[in-house]
């Protein structure tokens, strides 16, 4: 059985720093999946394009293939990524079924074949657990409160000189959320048998300890 961890959420729960430090913890590849699509919503943006426009998404994920044929996973490491306007493209080209059936391979791929230098393979997003790795042998779902969620994302981007208020930070991940979710292709939830962590309380290295306890129960 591959060692595979998929850690699904929504946005500003944590995942992404736990998923991160539980794969340099384990010695497992790590891929953040979100990136894929944030990336897609990058070149779309760059080429002046519709994230909402089915033509547009596709020729941004042909660039994006192109890109990580040449320069690999770096190219997901890209710092603008992270903008909100990326965030914002990414969740709308992740409606489309056929932008999601383009990267589908790419994630499959990495979980399968991590790299003969890893142990395992960790992969965060929004549907590897219920899409992209139905059979994974461990299952996180990461969570946390509307208001605390906001409160990171709102420190994370001040830290960036991203002058931003709580309240709108707030209403834009509400309304990523309510796509995420109402979405018809793959929409965001915990698959049946995935772990829930509710990270509203605990800090990073508590939730890293709890990962490692599920860790050592299912994949010892």
């Amino acid at each position: 059985m591959n060692k595979i961890i998929t850690i699904d959420g929504p946005a500003a729960s944590g995942k992404g720093t736990l998923a991160r430090e539980l794969a340099e913890a384990l010695g497992y590849a790590y891929m953040d999946t979100g990136a894929l699509y944030r990336a897609v919503g990058y070149e779309v943006l760059q080429a002046g394009g519709d994230p909402e426009d089915e033509a547009d998404a596709l020729k941004g994920c042909r660039i994006l293939a192109a890109k990580l044929g040449k320069d690999g996973i770096p190219v997901l490491s890209n710092p603008d990524l992270r903008m909100e306007r990326n965030g914002d493209a990414a969740s709308k080209v992740a409606i489309i079924q056929s932008v999601r059936d383009a990267l589908l391979d790419i994630q499959r791929n990495f979980a399968d074949n991590p790299g003969d230098k890893y142990k395992g393979a960790v992969l965060d997003g929004r549907d590897i657990g219920t899409v992209i790795c139905p059979d994974a042998p461990l299952k996180l779902y990461i969570t946390a409160s509307d208001e605390i969620r906001a409160q990171r994302r709102m420190k994370e981007l001040h830290s960036k000189g991203i002058s931003v208020t709580k309240s709108a930070v707030l209403e834009d991940m509400r309304a990523r959320d309510a796509r995420d979710k109402a979405r018809k292709v793959a929409p965001m939830r915990p698959a049946e048998d995935a772990i829930v962590i509710d990270t509203s309380v605990l800090d990073a290295g508590q939730v890293l300890e709890t990962a490692l306890k599920y860790v050592s129960e299912t994949l010892a």
